[in-house]
């Protein structure tokens, strides 16, 4: 059996001790989003740590635990707090939470993050939806010998964000009067930020938002059949566009000032998913 999923299958056998909950909807809550899961009707808690070889987030804002529980009718796994590679961890295991909530059940993966704009339209505090990435900067998940369980060896990443999903998006943003912007979303390793040159080389070959997390995410569950879509707050401007230095402190705010007209957009979004 290979090891990346025989690693995958054990955490599974981890949460299977504790709940045997069946998500059809899986949620990664970014920086400062957090709080988002406080409005869960919660079925069940997984710290990280009780989890057998699983990958515990060291960064301030990520709590690092699962929520099992409803949005509406709607059984989700939240994951409040992801894992990135800047942390230390193989490409592999900053995935292995993608995979485990597949394994668990989860048929959609709704992303979020905290970003960087590129784009000089956007503003701090403002939404974009992610309609494609741009994951050269970073190592595929997907190196090494193919996990046939998972999906094939070269899968297609021409729609990797969800069409429908999409639409359901740009509806529900609509519906609550909450701007939300598209674009193309790259990720960087981190955990600097980003210099002004490569801000400049970004928004040159099509980037609209930068950060740290997500499109590894994406190509994992792509690769695994999800239907996928995600949402980034973007909480500064990007080097170079910023007229004062970037900080992680900066972020959080920012991303907490946004919190409730994120929320709502998450809630009324997942709601129509299922």
């Amino acid at each position: 059996m290979n090891q990346v999923y025989e690693k995958v299958n054990n955490c599974l056998k981890s949460v299977r001790k504790v709940t045997d909950f069946v998500p059809k909807v899986a949620i990664v809550l970014g920086s400062g989003l957090g709080d988002y899961a406080d409005d869960i009707k919660v079925e069940a808690e997984i710290d990280y740590h009780d989890i057998e070889g699983f990958p515990v987030s060291t960064v301030p804002g990520h709590a690092g635990k699962f929520i099992f529980g409803y949005v509406g009718s709607v059984p989700v796994v939240c994951m409040k707090g992801r894992v990135h590679y800047y942390e230390g961890y193989d490409i592999s295991d900053v995935v292995l939470p993608t995979r485990l909530m597949k394994m668990m059940g989860a048929e959609i993966l709704f992303l979020t993050n905290a970003s960087g704009g590129i784009n000089k339209s956007f503003k701090a505090g403002s939404f974009m939806m992610l309609t494609d990435h741009i994951s050269t900067f970073v190592p595929n998940p997907l190196m090494g010998p193919n996990i046939e369980e998972f999906g094939t060896r070269f899968p297609d990443m021409s729609h990797v964000y969800d069409e429908e999903l999409q639409d359901i998006l740009r509806k529900t943003a609509k519906e609550n009067d909450i701007p939300l912007n598209e674009g193309v979303y790259i990720q960087f390793t981190g955990p600097s930020f980003e210099s002004p040159a490569e801000i400049r080389m970004a928004k040159t070959l099509g980037a609209d938002a930068v950060g740290m997390s997500t499109v590894v995410e994406a190509i994992a569950a792509n690769h695994m059949g999800m239907r996928i879509c995600g949402v980034s707050c973007v909480c500064n401007l990007a080097a170079g566009i910023s007229p004062t230095p970037l900080t992680h402190d900066e972020v959080q705010q920012a991303a907490n000032e946004a919190a409730p007209k994120f929320k709502k957009l998450l809630t009324e979004s997942v709601k129509k998913f299922v």
